[in-house]
């Protein structure tokens, strides 16, 4: 008996050899060191050149100008789609019809289009105004003078992601189980107390992991707006290597900070899915 127990001590127990899993790492590891090889053995990089430029005066406007165009689009998108969202999920049909038509609209149309369209909205109207539908006119601008590069670049990213945000916001308070908003109310909470301090906290578990990968995409997103002379990140690197010849070092800048901008994004997203999912993660 205690010879059959000192051979099922699991504690002594050697693991099993897996051919397949050392075969796989030992692929990995030559593909690896062929990679390095590569990098470092071809001339063409030029990595010396990309040393130069990587903190050159423009490429770090441009990158700041692509940090500023994906905040701006993202705030924007998040109010506007909040209120998509709210409209989707409403009693009232015209406001769901519209919402609907919103996100179809705004989600089918491909980004690169909708900003061309939006930089050539003078064409369409040459003077904005505001005032009172078939009334009078309180102030009038001229659309060549307001729909700059960068305005349009706004809208456009804006609008496609107030479309996608929207979707997200709506699954995320969709998950919510009713039975949350129906004891807020047995409890005597308004309607607004309860979307804020019941509703959101849970649905956020849904929403930031969608929302952080969209907040992602419109960071490389904004590579678009280059095609409207925006000096954004791309941009920038752009107007040197016309200038220098120097292509592939110049786009190994540009993929130099777009890695760096995601894999800080990414990492505040992790850190913030961590957050709201405590309490709701599985025991091992």
């Amino acid at each position: 008996m205690e010879e059959s127990t000192a051979r099922d001590d699991v504690a002594g127990a050697r693991g099993r050899f897996r051919p397949l899993r050392w075969l796989f790492v030992l692929v990995l590891a030559v593909l690896a060191a062929q990679l390095v090889v590569f990098l470092a053995g071809n001339d063409r990089f030029q990595w010396d050149v990309v040393a130069k430029y990587l903190f050159e005066k423009s490429v770090m406007a441009g990158l700041g100008t692509t940090v500023l165009l994906a905040v701006a689009a993202m705030v924007l998108g998040s109010v506007a789609g909040g209120v998509v969202a709210a409209m989707q999920l409403s009693g009232f049909a015209p406001a769901r019809w519209v919402a609907t038509l919103w996100v179809g609209l705004f989600r089918g149309i491909p980004p690169l289009v909708q900003l061309i369209f939006w930089f050539n909205l003078a064409y369409l109207l040459p003077a904005l105004s505001i005032g009172i539908p078939f009334g009078p006119v309180f102030g009038t601008w001229d659309a060549n003078t307001v729909i700059t590069p960068l305005t349009a670049a706004v809208i456009g990213l804006s609008l496609v992601e107030s479309a996608y945000l929207a979707e997200i916001f709506r699954a995320g308070v969709s998950s919510v189980d009713p039975g949350q908003r129906d004891a807020a109310r047995a409890m005597g909470y308004p309607p607004g107390q309860t979307l804020l301090r019941i509703v959101l906290p849970q649905a956020m578990r849904v929403i930031i992991p969608p929302a952080g990968s969209q907040f992602i995409n419109v960071l490389k997103g904004t590579a678009l707006v280059s095609v409207i002379a925006m000096s954004d990140l791309l941009h920038s690197v752009q107007v040197i290597y016309n200038r220098t010849y120097e292509i592939v070092p110049m786009l190994l800048v540009a993929c130099f900070w777009y890695l760096v901008v995601v894999t800080l994004l990414t990492a505040g997203q992790r850190r913030l899915e961590r957050r709201f999912s405590r309490g709701h993660r599985s025991a091992r």
